[in-house]
This record gives structure tokens, C-alpha cells and sequence, in this order.
């Protein structure tokens, strides 16, 4: 069994709009699991801890062995999601990720969590842009976070650009040697995006991972 990820909780934003799908993403089935039960799987292999955040209570995630959570902040997608999981976290610094990324690699998250120990957010940076639903944040966040929802900014990836917060940009090249691909970063949105991660799954082997 591979050692846990210390002094870290994981947390697994999962709100529940799902607009440019047109139904509720967390419950598609991939490689016979749904899309947040592989996300949240991929987090209890790494973290003591685990907050699963939902806009809304859902009845079927409750007495499953994890702690399930709601918005304390409504209406503030997934910048709601990650006040809530850093507020209600037990450690100081949270690794938040999405419930549509069906191909999250361990090694990368461990990576993330090793790079961050002394930074406030640890936000991996691609080609494409930020990834501020694969990184690390701290309590340190909080105030800041708290402020952009009042200010209806809710681009998580703007904590990276906030004076006073100590910010690590991690390049692509520094997760190529375990994840060649990028997979990891991948997130399903639209209908196209499931066909291909369903195509990627069935010539891959991800679902025997």
C-alpha cells in the first residue's frame, strides 16, 4: 500500500452544474465507475483526510466512509468549493481537485503536495494555462478567497496573482516523467470530451490502473 501524503487533506470539489454536459457529470460511468467515485479514489489512495464539497446535499453520497460537505459560500462554483473544503479541512494545506478529471495520477499528485510544503498556492502550469483544479493551497487563502466570492471573482486561478501570498507555478516539463501525457489534467466538460476520454480509456488500459 503506497504511504499516505502527511499533514495534507484532499478535497474533491464536486458541485453538481454540469451545464455544457446537460446532465449530472459525477455520476457517468467510465471504465465501469462513475467519474467522481474515480476522482475520489484516486484521493483516498493518497490522504488520511478527504472532504468530498457539493453545491447541494445528494443523498446517495452520504454513510460511504468519506466526509461530505456543502458550500458555505453558494453560488460561487468551484471557488466556493475550495473555501469550503480549506475551511473545514483539519490539516493547513489542502490538494483540491475536480470530480470530472477521470485520469489522475498518484504520482503527480504527490509530486504537487512534495513541491508546495512551503508555499501558500502551488498551481501547476501548462501549455493550455493554470490548473487550479490539480494544486495546493493553504489556509493562508481564505481571506482572500472570502473576498473575491463577495467581488464575484470566482477564476481560482487568480490567488496565483494576489500580493502577500507565497505562489508556485510548477511547469508541465516537471510532471512529463510521470505522466507523459498530461492526463492527469484532463477534465471532462462536453459530451465530446466524455466520448474521448471513453476512446483514450478503451486503448490505454487506465481503467486497469
Amino acid at each position: 500500500m503506497p504511504q499516505m501524503i502527511p499533514n495534507v487533506t484532499g478535497v474533491l470539489v464536486a458541485g453538481g452544474k454540469s451545464r455544457r454536459m446537460g446532465r449530472d457529470k459525477r455520476f457517468l460511468e467510465l471504465g465501469g465507475q462513475a467519474l467522481l467515485q474515480r476522482a475520489l479514489s484516486a484521493l483516498q489512495s493518497l490522504f488520511e483526510e478527504v472532504l468530498v464539497v457539493l453545491a447541494e446535499p445528494l443523498p446517495q453520497l452520504t454513510g460511504q466512509g468519506y466526509r461530505v460537505v456543502t458550500d458555505l459560500i453558494p453560488s460561487c462554483a468551484a471557488l466556493g468549493g475550495l473555501y469550503t473544503g480549506l475551511s473545514l479541512a483539519s490539516h493547513s494545506r489542502v490538494l483540491a481537485v475536480g470530480c470530472d478529471m477521470p485520469f489522475l495520477n498518484p504520482a503527480v499528485i504527490r509530486r504537487l503536495a512534495e513541491l508546495g510544503a512551503q508555499a501558500d498556492v502551488v498551481i501547476p502550469k501548462l501549455a493550455t494555462g493554470l490548473q487550479p483544479m490539480l494544486a495546493v493551497y493553504s489556509k493562508t487563502c481564505l481571506p482572500h478567497l472570502e473576498r473575491m466570492a463577495r467581488a464575484q471573482q470566482f477564476k481560482v486561478q487568480g490567488l496565483a496573482e494576489v500580493p502577500g501570498l507565497t505562489v508556485k507555478l510548477i511547469p508541465e516539463k516537471d510532471f512529463l516523467d510521470v505522466d507523459p501525457q498530461l492526463l492527469s489534467f484532463f477534465n471532462i466538460n462536453t459530451p465530446a470530451d466524455f466520448e474521448f476520454a471513453r476512446k483514450l480509456l478503451a486503448g490505454s488500459g487506465h481503467d486497469r490502473a
